[in-house]
């Protein structure tokens, strides 16, 4: 018997070691020389958004199964211990060990954070977690984020956004010139270009800034977590696609110090959790998504998208931004040479394998 158990515990820890789900699903095997380890996550997302908030919750979950509850990790919503924009900096800082947040929420640091999350026109889902998992990106972010003394995991994705509720049609280019329009991060950046006037403003303003009039427009995610928020209500064109946020890929940021002193088996079985969440939160909003939008055109929400003109526009004047920013910061430029370069590539296995695939069955789907 004992030779069994030591067996089963060795092959828990190598599924681990590999990444493998198995040390997720499998029974937890308790071994009294292993630590009790407690730790505090701070998410950048609040209860209600419980997909994204949800994330950290799942990888807790997981992670203390696969420890035979040794290892645990308490969630804290923003705002508890710090607020959601300062999840980052409280773990870089070693206020807790762990949190959840989206990279490209610290642009304000470095615009090379973008990269993390999405960066307009670039990846889409699939090829941001090829590029992150197994790709360049998976050093390259490494390297990035020691520097400010964190171990990163990807641990969740919305998917591709929507662009946005605004109070009016936006027809032209010339529609944007002027108008208020609640957007972060490089997003925001593009469409200063075209004469837009970006406002950061918190998830729980924005139905009141927009009912003001502080401004004409706001963005958040798709529409599970946007017909919580019943912009709809005032502004009710609701445009596509978000060129800003063709991804959103979230990550669990670990304190170094933190991290380099768990165990190695534990370490296995964190990464093992963070991935089993990063799955977990597509595939939710994969099912949430789609009834969410029937209802919100069943409420009379007007959906449009972008025109053609409006996204060449946009388009050109990112390529600009990125021009600009990779002659004055190396590390967006490193970030950047090596998405485009993937992108490329990866974009010519889209068009024959999903674009194509999806493009069918749309089409038939339309002839039903």
């Amino acid at each position: 018997m004992t030779s069994r158990r030591k067996f089963l515990s060795a092959s828990v820890k190598s599924a681990a070691a590999m990444g493998g789900m198995a040390a997720i699903a499998s029974p937890a095997i308790a071994q009294s020389s292993n630590p009790v380890i407690k730790w505090r996550c701070v998410s950048s997302f609040p209860k209600n958004i419980e997909v994204l908030y949800g994330c950290a919750e799942v990888m807790s979950k997981a992670l203390a199964e696969a420890t035979d509850n040794k290892f645990q990790i308490q969630v804290f919503a923003a705002g508890e211990i710090v607020p959601g924009g300062q999840a980052f900096d409280a773990v870089s800082d070693n206020t807790v060990e762990i949190c959840h947040t989206a990279s490209y929420y610290y642009t304000g640091k470095d615009t090379a954070f973008a990269f993390g999350t999405h960066a307009p026109f670039m990846l889409n889902t699939r090829q941001q977690a090829a590029w992150a998992y197994h790709g360049e990106g998976k050093k390259l972010l490494e390297d990035f984020y020691r520097d400010y003394n964190v171990v990163g995991f990807p641990g969740g994705n919305t998917t591709t956004q929507m662009g946005g509720w605004f109070r009016k049609e936006i027809k032209t280019v010339d529609d944007l010139k002027g108008l208020k329009f609640r957007i972060s991060g490089l997003g925001g950046l593009v469409l200063a270009k075209l004469g837009v006037v970006s406002q950061q403003i918190g998830v729980g303003d924005l139905y009141s800034a927009l009912e003001r009039g502080t401004i004409d427009a706001a963005e958040f995610n798709g529409p599970y977590d946007d017909e919580k928020l019943g912009l709809y209500k005032i502004a009710p064109n609701y445009y596509y696609p978000g060129f800003w946020d063709g991804t959103s890929m979230q990550h669990f940021f670990v304190n170094t110090a933190q991290w380099e002193k768990l165990p190695k088996h534990y370490q296995a079985a964190l990464s093992s959790a963070a991935a089993y969440a990063h799955i977990d939160s597509i595939a939710h909003y994969d099912i949430l998504n789609p009834p969410a939008l029937r209802r919100l055109v069943g409420a009379g929400v007007k959906l449009h998208a972008f025109s053609g003109d409006i996204l060449d526009a946009a388009y050109k004047a990112t390529m600009e931004l990125y021009e600009e920013l990779s002659a004055t910061n190396p590390k967006f430029k490193k970030l950047y040479d090596s998405q485009r370069a993937f992108q490329k590539d990866a974009s010519l296995w889209n068009q024959v394998s999903e674009f194509a695939y999806d493009s069918t069955i749309i089409r038939q789907l339309r002839r039903s």
